[in-house]
């Protein structure tokens, strides 16, 4: 072993100088009690039938105290980049959205947790058809991945708002899609013409005051976050489960309430009521303003004073988005009882969530009627 002839082939050293791997080579006549590999005997370097010895390295690392906390340290960051890049995904920012009104909003948080950040265009006090959209609409749509509608002709000032934005990655879905519409109030009013409220759409808008109508729209906005993130998929649908349980839930409290009225009747300011007479058995039985944006005539008033004393209605439904001027003249010539509900979350203090104004809404109704 002495007179091997030792040969160094490969040495790699850490740039830390913690470690250090060595291979030795050493050749040595053949023995016939070891087993090793025979060498090619036509080796240019001349040695016939030599074999060829791996003898164990030193140990890799030094065993110093100060290597073993140079070790820790080095394994300790791998360990820190695992994790960052682990949870990479999960810190991503959240996806920008906007929003038409306030209930798709709430909807859309309901579903998207800390997911989403979202934008409502509407506050919940203004007038959803004849709302005019600000610079700073423009540029929250600029910089939105999704903007969730009703449609239906609901928001007609959104179509130029996208044009205007002109932002290739912007999604707009309409929420509306695959409910059953219905026509506005099914009546007849002055001078025999229909009322053309939702004419555009071929129904009335406002689908969202029917919660089973909001299940739909709930479906629709999980859909388009999954397509947009699909990492959190499951949290998106977990999100939705819980909150259409939660929604089914408020719906049947409230058909108790409603189930027990003697009288169901009663005057809507504006055709935004026929979804939640339909689902809780209420009865409309004419509308102050047949049109958005129009002013009712002197003969539709008349006709309403002697429709109301007529057949004792005995409540008119007004909205606080919409001028109290006309419920109120009615009320002081009919002796009928207004009362406010909001359209929009928010629209009223207590209304902040979709289930907090539907809640609002039909007790605010079912404590009118049962008063009269």
């Amino acid at each position: 072993m002495a007179r091997a002839d030792q040969e160094i082939a490969k040495t790699h050293e850490c740039g830390s100088g913690f470690a250090r791997l060595s291979t030795i080579m050493i050749k040595l006549p053949p023995h016939p009690d070891t087993d090793c590999a025979l060498l090619d005997g036509r080796a240019q370097d001349g040695v016939d039938r030599a074999k060829t010895w791996m003898i164990r390295s030193p140990p890799m690392f030094p065993t110093s105290s100060t290597c073993r906390l140079g070790i820790r340290f080095f394994l300790l960051t791998l360990a820190l980049c695992s994790v960052a890049s682990i949870s990479a995904t999960d810190a991503r920012e959240p996806i920008p959205i906007v929003v038409t009104i306030p209930v798709l909003k709430d909807l859309t948080e309901q579903v998207g947790g800390p997911f989403v950040q979202v934008k409502s265009l509407l506050s919940g006090y203004e007038n959803e058809h004849t709302y005019s959209p600000k610079p700073s609409d423009l540029v929250a749509v600029r910089k939105a991945q999704l903007l969730f509608e009703v449609g239906l002709g609901l928001e007609v000032w959104v179509t130029s708002l996208v044009k205007n934005a002109g932002s290739p990655k912007l999604r707009v879905v309409t929420t509306s899609q695959d409910v059953e519409l219905l026509p506005d109030d099914g009546e007849v009013h002055e001078e025999g013409h229909p009322s053309t409220h939702g004419a555009e759409s071929g129904g009335n808008p406002h689908i969202w005051l029917d919660p089973a109508n909001v299940g739909i729209m709930v479906r629709h906005i999980t859909r388009a976050l999954i397509d947009v993130d699909p990492v959190h998929a499951p949290d998106f649908q977990a999100n939705q489960d819980a909150y259409l349980q939660r929604l089914a839930q408020v719906q049947q409290e409230l058909m108790k309430r409603t189930q027990r009225l003697s009288d169901r009747r009663f005057i809507a300011h504006h055709p935004a009521w026929p979804y939640l007479a339909k689902r809780f058995g209420l009865q409309i039985v004419d509308t102050i303003h047949t049109q958005s944006g129009t002013e009712p005539s002197a003969l539709h008033l008349q006709q309403l004073i002697t429709k109301i004393n007529s057949y004792h209605i005995r409540v008119i439904a007004s909205e606080i988005q919409l001028s109290q001027r006309l419920p109120e003249l009615l009320s002081r010539d009919t002796k009928a009882r207004v009362v406010v509900l909001t359209t929009m979350p928010g629209g009223i203090p207590g209304t902040d969530s979709y289930l907090d104004m539907l809640r609002y809404n039909v007790l605010q109704l079912v404590g009118a009627l049962e008063s009269t």
